[in-house]
């Protein structure tokens, strides 16, 4: 593990489901020794019990998860690593205003290699490979947004988190 950095971070490790969110958000918050905040942790039950029934959310039932999200990233003073799909540039602008200078990391993944990756992990998880179709098409890239990076969510673990640090300190020799 590295020191932190000067200045806190606040990350969100974003994009469609099996893309290896929490696998990244746990290795980058060991590495900037900052906490991590599950996002699915924070979803209803009533989110939870749609999702395992193969019923997309809606704009609607996302509403209330992401703004419990933002409190908890701005209630982590010190910085704060959160997994969440933020998969519309209105679910990541709800985010970003709970927490100015918010920075996203965006996994890039086939939908081919999400699904197999889902269908992998059925068993033990709320969120059913049905589904993955449906996050595709909700999904508007954050691609060329200010404050984000783009991963592949296919490369090694390590290189993806030297990629992000690599990312966070050239944004802090810029000042960003």
């Amino acid at each position: 593990m590295q020191p932190p950095a000067s200045s806190p971070h606040w990350l969100v490790i974003m994009g469609v489901s099996g893309c290896g969110k929490s696998s990244l958000g746990q290795a980058l918050a060991a590495d900037l020794g900052l906490p991590l905040i599950e996002g699915d942790d924070f979803h209803p039950e009533a989110n939870i019990r749609k999702m395992r029934s193969g019923t997309p959310l809606t704009d609607a039932d996302r509403a209330g998860w992401l703004a419990r999200l933002g409190e908890e990233l701005a209630a982590r003073r010190g910085g704060a690593v959160l997994t969440c799909s933020a998969l519309k540039r209105s679910y990541r602008e709800l985010l970003r205003a709970a927490v100015p200078g918010l920075r996203f990391v965006f996994m890039q993944i086939g939908r081919d290699e999400a699904v197999a990756r889902v269908q992998a992990r059925e068993a033990v998880h709320i969120f059913p490979a049905s589904l993955v179709d449906s996050q595709f098409q909700t999904l508007e890239s954050p691609v060329g947004e200010a404050g984000v990076v783009t991963v592949q969510a296919t490369a090694p673990l390590a290189e993806s988190v030297a990629q992000v640090r690599a990312w966070l300190a050239q944004d802090g020799a810029r000042g960003a």
